[in-house]
């Protein structure tokens, strides 16, 4: 990295002088300083209402959200600032596609695939569109290490398909998913194609434009900005003819007793008070990670990856779902341990003080499909070290032991 790792972990209060191993990072990450400064300091100097006042107060609130806007523009690669809509997270982005593009567009007879290693959030929305519209629901289906090979891709999309949901990464086994393949097979079909960039946009660049999606949503918490603040990126020509997700103040430009007008773009997808404190906090976290680097980001956590799966690896009953290649994995090693429930696993771990996620994922399809219930996942990020992956490794040898078993 360009700054030194605990020059970076110095920036974490949460971490400061702690014994903490957080390793749920594809759930939600650490905020640094800077990022909570930036929150606060909205709040201190600049809070009003955007957008809708003419005071000196309201225009710098203004300023700060739309500034933010841009910097996101800028960090994903699209157009137009129009395009960046501001939702709470990237399940609402997914919603607002599904109800306002997908209920509108989609009929009886189209059908939309999506991969079984979905994240529930770009499933079920996809399930009520195909309820409501009389749609067929395809599913991609991967190999054990979440591979989706080339011939399925072009079975499955065809003349009739109408939207192509997938993610970018599954949130599961770390791996990407050839998007490029399946956006332009999708293309060729005439179906617009949607993107859950949730796992992939905190850890690698993205060009949205470069890569030709029609929507991609992501999370501001995944990536070191406060909860409650979301991204969807839509095609301008695509957001213009959708209707409103939701309708209230400040999506209006003008209102009658009978009917209205909705405001121009990005606003008539932007109902209500805005969270202008998350949308800042949001730019911050993108420029503290631009000054690190995405590059720089990614090689640290395929290191710390590369370490983790040879330690666990090297543990009796445990097993790593996915590839064995750790640049596959994108910081995201999820195990088992035989005869131990994820449960039992994740709350012994705790009594060590390292944090790591069990149970479905979110994502029970992928699991189903895999032929498992529930697992354990260990995800790292920018401010980890390999002394937490190996005392991690080294509480993990004792796991079965706590539970009574011999070895």
């Amino acid at each position: 990295m360009n700054q030194a790792l605990q020059d970076i972990r110095g920036d974490f209060p949460i971490l400061a002088g702690s014994d903490l191993i957080y390793f749920d990072n594809a759930a939600t990450t650490q905020k640094p300083r800077q990022v909570l400064d930036a929150v606060v300091n909205y709040y201190n100097t600049q809070n009003a209402n955007p957008l809708r006042g003419l005071y000196g107060l309201s225009v710098a609130a203004t300023e700060a959200y739309e500034g933010a806007r841009e910097t996101v523009r800028a960090f994903i690669g699209a157009q137009s600032a129009s395009e960046i809509i501001f939702t709470r997270n990237a399940t609402e982005a997914l919603n607002l596609v599904a109800y306002s593009y997908g209920r509108t567009r989609v009929k009886a007879g189209d059908n939309i695939v999506i991969a079984v290693s979905e994240h529930h959030s770009n499933i079920l929305p996809w399930q009520m569109v195909a309820r409501e519209t009389g749609a067929e629901l395809r599913y991609l289906e991967c190999g054990p290490e979440g591979q989706y090979p080339e011939e399925q891709i072009d079975s499955l999309i065809d003349e009739r398909t109408a939207i192509v949901a997938v993610a970018q990464v599954s949130n599961v086994l770390g791996v990407s998913l050839p998007v490029e393949s399946i956006i332009a097979k999708a293309h060729s079909a005439g179906a617009v194609v949607v993107i859950d960039g949730a796992q992939s946009t905190p850890h690698a660049p993205v060009d949205v434009t470069a890569l030709d999606a029609d929507f991609f949503a992501f999370s501001g918490h995944k990536l070191l900005a406060p909860m409650g603040i979301g991204v969807l990126y839509g095609k301008e020509t695509l957001l213009e003819a959708m209707p409103p997700f939701l309708s209230g103040g400040e999506m209006i430009e003008y209102v009658t007793r009978e009917d209205a007008t909705y405001a121009e773009l990005p606003h008539k997808f932007e109902a209500g008070t805005v969270n202008a404190g998350g949308a800042v906090g949001l730019a911050a976290a993108i420029d503290y990670l631009t000054d690190i680097g995405l590059e720089a980001v990614a090689a640290h956590e395929t290191a710390l990856t590369a370490r983790m799966m040879t330690a666990l690896k090297a543990i009796p009953h445990v097993s790593i779902l996915g590839s064995d290649d750790p640049a596959d994995h994108h910081g995201i090693v999820s195990f088992n341990i035989e005869g131990c429930h994820p449960h039992d696993v994740a709350s012994i771990l705790d009594t060590d003080g390292i944090c790591v996620r069990a149970g479905h994922h979110c994502a029970q399809p992928l699991l189903a499909h895999l032929g498992i219930g529930a697992a354990c996942r260990a995800s790292v990020y920018l401010y980890n070290t390999e002394d937490e992956v190996d005392r991690f490794a080294a509480a993990l040898e004792n796991v079965r032991k706590e539970l009574g078993y011999g070895s």
